[in-house]
């Protein structure tokens, strides 16, 4: 056994989604960083496959999003929508999810957001960001186990050990980032629980080939929840045609996940399907557990929780491994500020303020839609509970609340982590604004990827001069763009889009959240602005 030492100024504990995600944003904004993973590599099974908008908006933000759908699962399912509900595939169909609160991957989100869902299964999605990560300087320690790690007031510094030669090495990082996953070890190291309702149910995914074109006709629908005497589950199509996924319920207490042998996978698939002989081949099965928690902190001196490290919640809605996305996204840019010493240490409190009360109503929602769900057997369902969000508050309807965001006394700022119309609040994601530049259109969530951004109206020349003086001053980088210069606003829609005048400014941070705004002209814009980018860097 040999022992090495070497340092990075972030260290990643999982490669999973989360954790690559992280690798992704932090190499994004230039940041180095080392990601340790204890298996041989990416998990070859589908798993989660439902990529929501707000998360492609934020791989189209790193250049991804064209490579994302191009991937084979999301050019098989690009035209796959609905959920249905039915005794089997060959069976009569029970019923279908049209709540209002449901937004079908079909749905126009054109006046939302630049771009929508994807269907891309994690086993392809997740290593289009790891190629990424890696062009971008992110490196990569598979079948490596962080044995043990030690905070102090200078950084981390953590064991590494190779499970394939035993050798260990120490690393120092600056900061620990934890994406590790629900049953890692560095949570509980780091003396962090849970809170939330817990467990909802058990499942097993059986992934598994078999012809079902004829069964399927048609139809091309995200998910069949299957009622009958013998089996009640999910079908969900690969392919639509040959490869599929089961999700089967099962007790643990009364039943090990061993205890599904092929042969009985097969009568499942069989009996889900409604086609009695049926050739199956089953590729594999994975049990999982679907669960309500949100831990009781993000984060503990240097070390933060991002993904299922931070929450785990049931499938329904498709909330989870996008919530993980958002965390890192949120996270990177802030470490990234603090290592150039753009921003003081103090920008990184306002991760857990801002995404855990996000997450714990994130994973309240997908728990609410997973105890929805049954209605669908139902002859006359009951109304859907009315603690249900839309599905597009969700994505883009969040308000965070921290010493990261400047709201003005004139900001109303409702209770509630939930804003159905945000209308560019301080704490909300900036509003999708369709403007022009060069006589082509453009988003306005195409114009913030590693700096802020200053957002002047064409009459706000005094806020963008303020802007770029005091950036200057305190040596920080920032793009000032004014409408009506490159950039043009035909429609006139970016004032009420944003609640301000044609004098007014808004101030974008990089993770696309509105940091402060002021609707119209103010006396000293200058010692204004000095003070807004002072809070917002915690400088």
């Amino acid at each position: 056994m040999s022992e090495k030492q070497q340092h990075t100024p972030v260290l990643v504990a999982g490669a999973g989604l989360a954790g690559l995600s992280t690798a992704l944003f932090l190499s994004w904004h230039e940041v180095p960083c080392l990601v340790v993973e204890r298996h041989r590599g990416v998990s070859p099974h589908p798993r989660a496959r439902g990529i929501n908008p707000r998360a492609m908006e934020l791989m189209r933000s790193v250049g991804l999003e064209q490579e994302v759908r191009a991937t084979e699962s999301a050019r098989a399912l690009a035209h796959n929508s609905g959920v249905l509900a039915a005794q089997s595939l060959a069976g009569h169909q029970l019923g279908a999810l049209h709540e209002q609160y449901f937004m079908d991957v079909r749905t126009d989100l054109s006046a939302l957001s630049p771009t929508g869902w994807c269907l891309c299964h994690q086993d392809e999605f997740e290593p289009v960001i790891r190629q990424r990560a890696e062009e971008l300087g992110a490196r990569f320690s598979y079948f490596t186990e962080l044995e043990s790690f030690e905070q102090s007031a200078d950084g981390v510094t953590a064991r590494l050990r190779d499970r394939a030669t035993g050798d260990v090495r120490t690393v120092t990082a600056d900061y620990l980032v934890a994406a590790d996953g629900p049953a890692g070890p560095v949570r509980g190291a780091l003396g962090i629980g849970v809170e939330g309702p817990g467990t909802t149910g058990h499942f097993l995914n059986i992934h598994f080939e078999a012809d079902l074109a004829e069964e399927l006709g048609d139809r091309r629908f995200i998910m069949c929840y299957t009622f009958n005497d013998t089996v009640r589950g999910a079908l969900m199509p690969l392919d639509n045609s040959r490869r599929w996924l089961l999700h089967v319920i099962f007790d643990p207490a009364t039943e090990d996940a061993a205890s599904f042998t092929d042969e009985r996978c097969r009568e499942l698939v069989r009996a889900a399907a409604g086609v009695p002989e049926l050739e199956v081949k089953v590729l594999g099965t994975m049990p999982w557990e679907a669960a309500g928690r949100t831990a009781t902190a993000f984060a503990a001196g240097r070390a933060f929780l991002v993904g299922d490290t931070a929450h785990v919640m049931p499938p329904s809605g498709a909330f989870g491994s996008n919530t993980g996305v958002q965390d890192s996204h949120n996270l990177a840019w802030k470490l990234a500020a603090v290592l150039r010493g753009e921003a003081g240490p103090g920008l990184l409190d306002s991760y857990d303020a801002e995404r855990r009360p996000v997450c714990a109503a994130t994973v309240e929602q997908a728990v609410l839609r997973s105890k929805d769900r049954p209605r669908l057997a139902d002859k006359e369902p009951a109304p859907a509970n009315s603690a249900i969000h839309a599905d597009s508050e969700i994505w883009f309807g969040w308000q965070y609340r921290s010493g990261a965001v400047l709201p003005a006394p004139a900001d109303t700022v409702p209770d509630g982590v939930w804003n159905g119309d945000p209308r560019g609040l301080p704490g909300t994601r900036a509003p999708h604004v369709v403007l022009t530049r060069d006589g082509q259109e453009v988003s306005t969530l195409d114009l913030f990827t590693r700096a802020p951004v200053l957002l002047a109206g064409p009459e706000a020349e005094p806020w963008a001069r303020a802007a770029r003086v005091a950036a200057d001053q305190a040596g920080v980088t920032l793009d000032v763009l004014r409408i009506g210069d490159a950039l043009r606003d035909p429609s006139d829609a970016w004032g009420p889009a944003y609640g301000v005048g044609a004098d007014g400014a808004v101030l974008v941070r990089p993770d696309g959240v509105v940091a402060w705004r002021s609707p119209a002209a103010q006396d000293d814009p200058g010692a204004v602005f000095d003070d807004v980018l002072k809070a917002l860097l915690a400088r």
